[in-house]
């Protein structure tokens, strides 16, 4: 089954809330660390999405301090990330604003990753999936973890083509990188 917002070519919009974070006293919530589980389970998520073929052309990322470190250690597992745009605007995001900003995405750009934070990135994923494979929907909707990753498919022209219902929820999946 797939999902079709017009003609042009497939797309893919991957989304992935940052890892695990840490809380430590004293700290704007912006400036937050990964924790230790985070720092294990960032790797794992850039290597499953290498592993799935999935690797963006381009990323845009939240400026929270735990959302960039999610992106670099996860895109540190690939040979050559693709450019990364960190814009503010994906700090408490929700739905409608992250949709803005995928919807600014390059023509030319065919995966687009984003990198940011709940409840947002869930909101987006349940707005954008008319379809889904397996149980995904369910997933999202009973609960999207730190280290979450949807993938999103649709057809169209351009990224401004996107809008709610268009895309087939094709995967979702919780990378956990391994205690030592």
């Amino acid at each position: 089954m797939t999902a079709r917002a017009g003609t042009g070519p497939l797309r893919r919009l991957v989304v992935l809330r940052h890892a695990k974070s840490a809380r430590p006293e004293d700290v704007d919530d912006h400036e937050r660390p990964l924790a230790r589980r985070g720092r294990r389970d960032a790797p794992a998520a850039g290597r499953a999405l290498a592993a799935a073929d999935r690797l963006p052309d381009l990323a845009v990322c939240s400026t929270a301090v735990r959302a960039r470190r999610t992106w670099e250690l996860a895109s540190a597992e690939w040979g050559t990330p693709p450019p990364v745009r960190y814009d503010p605007r994906l700090y408490g995001a929700d739905a409608p604003t992250l949709l803005d900003v995928a919807r600014e995405t390059p023509p030319e750009t065919g995966t687009l990753l984003l990198v940011g934070h709940n409840p947002g990135l869930a909101d987006l994923v349940l707005a954008l999936a008319g379809h889904a494979l397996d149980d995904t929907l369910d997933r999202v909707r009973a609960k999207f973890p730190t280290s979450a990753i949807a993938v999103l498919t649709w057809y169209g022209p351009t990224w401004s083509a996107l809008h709610p219902g268009a895309a087939l929820l094709t995967a979702v999946e919780v990378p956990r990188g391994r205690k030592h």
